[in-house]
């Protein structure tokens, strides 16, 4: 008698989750198709842009090694010439790095030209941060030669912060153009600081150590 009475309350719960199941489906079974077809065409739509995005990104760095051949062969305007093709019509962050070496090819003619351009990629806030602060030591260094002290730190003193990765870079230059203007009590400050930095990469270390000699040789330091 109770495996009779189990049998049949186990049908009737079969028979109320059936006709739960029609209820449900027949209440939302448009909305479930759609969600379904909706998950299906997302999950195509996202592997077809991943694709294409790979087939752009890989066209570009083609042409970007293209450009940077063209410029290793010293044919630096057909090179200039590439890149600003690069940067009109290049796919993800190839267009800035077009832009960046172009105004690095361009310093051998023109270092203001250069400088303009490495600060205005700088300045472009569209631009990763990491790649305007590159932009930015570069254009410093390019302005050691022929800036006052007082430009070349508006332009990268603040990379000198404890945290940033490239304030060893931009600590030497400012050290050179401090030393370069007679200003050379700041000039040791700024090699002092590389010393005292136990993170200073050795060849960094090693010019700002002779710097130091040199300075104090001169009684300067």
């Amino acid at each position: 008698m109770t495996n009779e009475n189990d049998s049949f309350i186990r049908e009737v719960n079969e028979e109320l989750r059936s006709d739960q199941m029609k209820a449900i489906w027949r209440q939302y079974g448009l909305l479930i198709v759609g969600v379904a077809v909706a998950i299906v065409l997302g999950t195509a739509v996202y592997r077809g842009y991943t694709y294409w995005s790979g087939l752009q990104a890989s066209a570009s760095g083609d042409r970007f090694l293209a450009a940077m051949k063209l410029a290793s062969d010293n044919k630096t305007d057909e090179a200039v010439a590439a890149f600003a093709e690069l940067e009109k019509d290049g796919y993800g962050s190839y267009p800035v790095l077009a832009r960046m070496r172009a105004a690095t090819l361009q310093a051998e003619k023109d270092p203001k030209v250069a400088i303009a351009e490495l600060t205005a990629v700088a300045e472009d806030s569209k631009v990763p941060d990491a790649i305007r602060d590159v932009a930015r030591l570069r254009a410093g260094w390019l302005m050691v030669d022929t800036a006052p002290y007082a430009d070349v730190s508006k332009e990268i003193e603040v990379l000198t912060d404890p945290q940033n990765p490239m304030r060893h870079s931009a600590r030497e230059a400012l050290g050179l153009s401090a030393y370069k203007n007679g200003d050379f009590k700041r000039a040791a400050d700024w090699y002092k600081a590389i010393g005292n930095d136990q993170q200073t990469p050795v060849n960094v270390g090693n010019r700002a150590k002779i710097m130091l000699d040199l300075l104090t040789a001169d009684g300067k330091g």
